[in-house]
């Protein structure tokens, strides 16, 4: 995997995935006090960890999937 975003890609996908990472986290919180009930938002808050964490390498690699693939991003 070589790089392929820039500087600015980087910070937006590292901040983008460590808010999302942060998302999750709460989720987790409110549905393991019971806060939120439904069963789906474990499923919710799982996804966002993951989908968060994959954001988080991103940034840090500089590596990015949609690039990889041959798609242009605007950042």
């Amino acid at each position: 995997m070589q790089c392929n975003i820039d500087a600015k890609g980087k910070a937006i996908r590292l901040v983008c995935g460590l808010a999302t990472v942060v998302a999750g986290v709460v989720l987790l919180i409110l549905a393991a006090t019971g806060v939120l009930t439904p069963w789906w938002v474990w499923l919710i808050a799982l996804a966002a960890l993951g989908g968060g964490a994959f954001q988080v390498f991103e940034g840090w690699s500089g590596w990015c999937v949609i690039r990889a693939m041959g798609f242009r991003t605007p950042v």
